[in-house]
């Protein structure tokens, strides 16, 4: 008499909800958006600067609030040749990381700029934004902790300093958008 097998069964989890959030990266080239999300999704840094060529896209999946949530990543290019190209893809965005680096002060100065081609290409504005202030391990810096707090809070924005290199503020300004993104979905 032969038996077969049987197949250790696992213990099945409840199944969770599944939320699509939109989250869109913009400023000028060279601040480092690639690079913030890059390090928020593969713990990595490159230093090599590599611009990103018109839209780069990716999803990375999280648990926020005991929902599984799909992130797609909308990672635009800064450089003013790629306009024509970026300005499709603000529409449903929920989430917004407004990028600029702490050691060049013209990338500060056009953040006004990024937030109105935003909104005249589709942002709502009930859209979640995040100012960061990055590569805040520079010495040189050009831009003042204290006039990138005023500049967020005078717009509405929560302000983050982010180091891709570190790490630092990676996760928070992430976590934060991702959070806010979702309560605002489901109500909690």
């Amino acid at each position: 008499m032969s038996s077969k097998p049987t197949k250790a069964t696992k213990k099945e989890e409840p199944k969770r909800d599944l939320l699509r959030i939109k989250i869109t990266s913009m400023g000028e080239g060279g601040v480092g958006k690639s690079c913030l999300i890059k390090r928020y999704c593969e713990e990595k840094f490159v230093s090599r600067y590599i611009a990103t060529i018109g839209v780069d896209f990716g999803v990375k999946p999280i648990v926020v609030q005991d929902m599984d949530v799909k992130v797609n990543f909308w990672d635009l290019s800064g450089h003013p040749e790629f306009f024509e190209v970026r300005n499709e893809f603000y529409k449903d965005t929920q989430g917004i990381l407004l990028v600029y680096d702490v050691t060049q002060r013209i990338t500060f100065q056009s953040l006004t700029t990024w937030v109105e081609e935003a909104r005249k290409y589709g942002v709502r504005e009930s859209a979640v934004w995040a100012v960061c202030a990055n590569k805040i391990d520079k010495k040189q810096r050009a831009v003042t902790k204290r006039e990138g707090e005023m500049w967020a809070s005078n717009n509405g924005f929560d302000y983050f300093e982010t180091c891709p290199k570190t790490g630092e503020g990676v996760d928070d300004v992430f976590n934060f958008l991702f959070s806010t993104v979702v309560s605002q979905m489901t109500g909690k």
